[in-house]
């Protein structure tokens, strides 16, 4: 497909939405634009400008609605889980269930670690902000008491959460669908490298910070102080509903026994793998089994209006979070042509997917700059402070670049997932998931991002690096 005057409006949006992303604004309008545009010029919008004015507004609905339909059941998988939480929140459950972690924490070292792992762990079955405020509200204040500093607690919550749990994604795989989608491969594919990237970053960014910490206490420029802790000398909720323990095994068993299920599959019997969609309506149903479960055990006969005052909190919650991407995948998911076909109609090429084909000629995908390059267009995508928005313009271009190589276009394709991920997501940006974190113990934004960004960066140097050497290995 020969390079038109729409693959290069396509292309200056791009350009554009990238440089609206450095300057820290919002840029559904700007994809909206290039949506508009993109239909305005299309072959199939007729000859006079009121048919190529209605075809525009048209396709504008029709591009919006297609993103959604893409991204529905990830959505609602993330309503679920949150109305499952809440239903659990109601006697306590959801804090019974992590207070054994309270008992490996007894100094600041074992403090931070447990603390780590403990948000890692709820955040890929929970989601990252409402895994946050669960470990925050219950362990935070225990770590403090252990003489971590709260600097310290809040990293390491943000770092394991918004970091690590949310760039890798290997229960809910909301992020790995999307990557996996735009670069045409296989999700397995992606989850396996993203998980991989994922944790060399992680591990780095905690060791890094841990030391750097250490180091500042043992100069006394960071005092641990339980009088930096706004909720004082509180234990938590120290009484539980009469079926808050039940409700405590059973939802950590059923959602741990799919996990360990999905992940060994992956692993160990590849044939019979739970990938993507199927392991989204796995984790939904059982979601939707164990709040059914805890309203009837909690609230008997009200149980048939109180699932629903769940459900509806869930809901808000998974809009809010996955409303303003929609514009930006609608515009993104035009760069490829049977997705585009779909909203303007037959013989609309792909438009990214073209750009990539005509780049990688120059490119080569011998390039050692590739996994660098990608992984920088992921960070800049985002500095929005909403990780996801990159993710179709990151996987699109390694699908572009690397279309003859499956798994080198998966591994560029999770590259740019940890940059756009973790600065969006996030653990860079002080409008990110950094001020849930900071939140937590009454701790500047700006200051743990600005601590965070050393660790971080170190850690995307040796993924990108590890990326190039893998390529290298599939050749």
């Amino acid at each position: 497909m020969p390079i038109t005057a729409a693959h290069w409006v396509f292309l200056f949006t791009v350009a554009t939405i990238i440089f609206v992303m450095v300057v820290r604004r919002n840029v559904a309008i700007v994809a909206i634009a290039g949506t508009v545009a993109l239909a305005f010029m299309s072959a199939n919008a007729g000859t006079t400008l009121p048919d190529r004015m209605i075809f525009a507004t048209q396709s504008l609905f029709r591009a919006i609605l297609m993103a959604g339909i893409g991204l529905f059941d990830i959505m609602l998988l993330v309503a679920l889980m949150l109305a499952m939480l809440k239903a659990m929140s109601k006697e306590g459950a959801d804090e019974l269930m992590i207070i054994p972690v309270r008992r490996l924490i007894v100094g600041p070292r074992s403090a931070f670690i447990t603390l780590a792992c403990t948000t890692y762990v709820c955040g890929i079955f929970f989601w990252p902000s409402p895994a946050t405020a669960l470990v925050g509200t219950v362990l935070v204040p225990v770590a403090i008491r252990a003489r971590l500093p709260a600097i310290g607690a809040v990293a390491a919550v943000n770092i394991a959460g918004h970091g690590m749990a949310l760039s890798s994604d290997p229960v809910i795989q909301a992020a790995t669908r999307i990557s996996a989608g735009a670069a045409h491969v296989s999700p397995g594919l992606v989850l396996f490298y993203t998980v991989l990237f994922a944790g060399v970053v992680g591990v780095i960014a905690l060791t890094v910070f841990g030391l750097l910490l250490g180091r500042d206490m043992r100069r006394g420029k960071v005092v641990a102080s339980a009088s930096t802790l706004p909720l004082g000398d509180s234990q938590g909720r120290s009484e539980f509903g009469p079926h808050a323990r039940f409700l405590a095994i059973l939802t950590p068993s059923v959602l741990f026994g799919m996990g360990t299920l999905i992940i060994s599959r992956a692993l160990f019997d590849p044939a019979h793998a739970i990938y993507g969609g199927d392991a989204t309506a796995l984790l939904g149903g059982c979601a939707v089994c164990i709040l059914v479960i805890a309203c009837v055990v909690q609230d008997g006969h009200h149980a048939l209006e109180q699932v629903i005052v769940h459900l509806r909190e869930g809901f808000a919650f998974a809009v809010k979070v996955f409303a303003p991407v929609l514009p930006i995948v609608a515009f993104f998911f035009l760069g490829d042509p049977e997705h585009a076909a779909k909203v303007l109609g037959p013989g609309t090429p792909g438009f990214l997917l073209d750009l990539g084909k005509a780049a990688s000629s120059f490119l080569g995908q011998d390039n050692p700059i590739l996994p660098f390059g990608v992984m920088v267009v992921g960070i800049l995508s985002g500095i929005d402070g909403f990780g996801f928005s990159g993710l179709p313009l990151t996987g699109s271009i390694a699908g572009a670049v690397a279309s003859t190589v499956p798994a080198n276009a998966a591994i560029l394709a999770s590259i740019g997932q940890i940059g756009s991920v973790w600065v969006g997501g996030g653990t860079i940006v002080p409008w990110s998931g950094v001020c849930v974190a900071a939140a937590m113990a009454d701790v500047n934004p700006d200051e743990l991002a600005r601590r965070n960004f050393l660790p971080v960066a170190l850690g995307f140097l040796a993924a990108a690096t590890l990326a190039l050497f893998l390529i290298y290995a599939n050749k």
